[in-house]
């Protein structure tokens, strides 16, 4: 289990070689001037952590656009803008998330929001 006090860039590297080289949501590949950051999936004014398993790679302008909007409604926007996201892995950092929840423990004002969504991807996606 990855150590949760990592810092951002030690996250952010990691999450980069978890999921690969592009945006989790436009699919553009981080060279030049696509530089990567982090995108929590569970945002922290719902109680999301900052751990790499609450974290995608996200270019800075669909980090910028999504704002607060959760992962399903951020998901069918990419969609409608005619990207390709990657809601496999956008459903498999959410599972990874509840699992670390449960066995760390805390999180209170997350579970819920998290519960939703993952609700939302599995209806959407099977």
């Amino acid at each position: 289990m990855p150590d949760p006090a990592l810092d951002r860039a030690a996250r952010l590297t990691l999450a980069i070689a978890r999921d690969g080289p592009d945006c989790t949501w436009c699919r553009r590949p981080f060279t030049g001037h696509v530089t990567p950051t982090t995108d929590h999936l569970v945002p922290k004014v719902k109680g999301g952590p900052s751990w790499l398993e609450n974290e995608v790679a996200a270019c800075r302008r669909c980090n910028r656009e999504r704002g607060h909007l959760s992962p399903a409604d951020w998901l069918a926007e990419c969609e409608r803008r005619g990207w390709r996201p990657d809601a496999d892995r956008v459903a498999r950092v959410l599972d990874s998330l509840a699992g670390a929840i449960a066995a760390r423990g805390g999180q209170r004002r997350a579970r819920p929001y998290l519960a939703g969504q993952q609700r939302r991807l599995n209806h959407t996606n099977r």
